[in-house]
């Protein structure tokens, strides 16, 4: 308790004008007896006299500079218990500027862009498929050319179902001077932005609207490690290879399809991991069972697993063989 009630607060002041008070008149303020201001007067029990403020001060002092005292003791015993560790710590842990959380897409693209406009040699991309509208590319566009005229060199990466988008073949085209390089997969999981090698972006939620800021060298180099991983898989943007009929008559991103099919996967959870509305998807999985000739979804998982298909060299049986 630290304040007095506004009846104590009086009494004691006319307790310290007058040298005392009557006892009976504390009865409505009991703060005065909790803060011991007053004590019995020795010549007359009725009567109670002020305790001077200096010492009633020092009284309640007391005890709590001999806790901050207590306090500090540790303080200084705990400091020298972890001293011999703290050089250690700075060497095996990382800056608080390795890893940033950036909320909000003002302060995502504001930090993209500090990034990008510091970029000096290259700039590697992962996108997997979605709705980009042409606005959207164009401003990619308008981001990308400061890079390119600085002769920075540009990797991007995205599904084979952006050869179905025309907005993204003409933007492909505008850069297709040797500078930047697209490249498509069947399967992506995340957005991915190295800049240079040394800082790389990633999203935290599917809504985009929370991503982190890695400078970790260790954690860019992984993620570096991954995208090569995923650029020596890939097919040219240039090139028609995916979706070019084989001689089985079937394309690449069929095969794709007829892979997560056997794996057991649904049409909404194959449309989504290849970057396509669950429309095309089924289109192609009906395109797939009229090749294997197949009259039922269960059948098709079946046909698929013994045709051979899933290996891109190994046979087709003949229509009569597999009924």
């Amino acid at each position: 308790m630290t304040q007095l009630c506004e009846e104590g607060s009086r009494l004691y002041t006319s307790a310290l004008s007058t040298g005392r008070i009557a006892r009976s008149d504390t009865d409505t303020a009991p703060c005065l007896i909790e803060f011991a201001l007053l004590h019995p007067d020795p010549d007359d029990p009725d009567w109670l006299r002020p305790v001077p403020p200096a010492v009633a001060l020092a009284q309640r002092l007391n005890p709590i500079e001999r806790e901050i005292a207590e306090h500090r003791r540790l303080s200084v015993e705990l400091a020298e218990v972890f001293e011999p560790f703290m050089a250690l710590s700075t060497v095996a842990t990382t800056s608080s500027d390795s890893i940033t959380v950036l909320e909000g897409s003002e302060r995502i693209n504001g930090a993209l862009n500090l990034a990008t406009s510091q970029c000096q040699t290259e700039l590697v991309t992962v996108q997997p498929s979605d709705r980009i509208s042409e606005t959207s590319l164009l401003q990619g566009l308008e981001r990308d050319r400061p890079l390119i005229e600085r002769g920075v060199k540009i990797r991007s990466l995205y599904q084979h179902t952006a050869r179905y988008n025309p907005e993204k073949l003409a933007y492909a085209a505008q850069l297709s001077d040797g500078k930047i390089e697209y490249r498509t997969i069947d399967e992506l999981v995340e957005r991915l932005i190295i800049v240079d090698g040394t800082v790389a972006f990633i999203p935290v939620r599917e809504d985009h609207k929370i991503a982190l800021e890695l400078r970790q060298p260790g954690l860019v180099r992984y993620l570096m490690k991954v995208f090569e991983y995923l650029w020596d898989r890939a097919v040219p943007m240039s090139a028609g290879g995916p979706y070019e009929v084989d001689a089985e008559g079937i394309t690449e991103i069929q095969h794709s399809i007829a892979k997560l099919l056997v794996e057991g996967h649904v049409d909404e959870a194959i449309a989504r991991r290849l970057g396509m509305n669950v429309r095309t998807c089924r289109a192609h999985i009906a395109k797939l069972a009229q090749a294997l000739g197949s009259g039922s979804r269960a059948q098709l998982g079946y046909l698929i697993a013994q045709s051979g298909i899933l290996n891109k060299n190994g046979p087709l049986p003949e229509p009569d063989g597999r009924r």
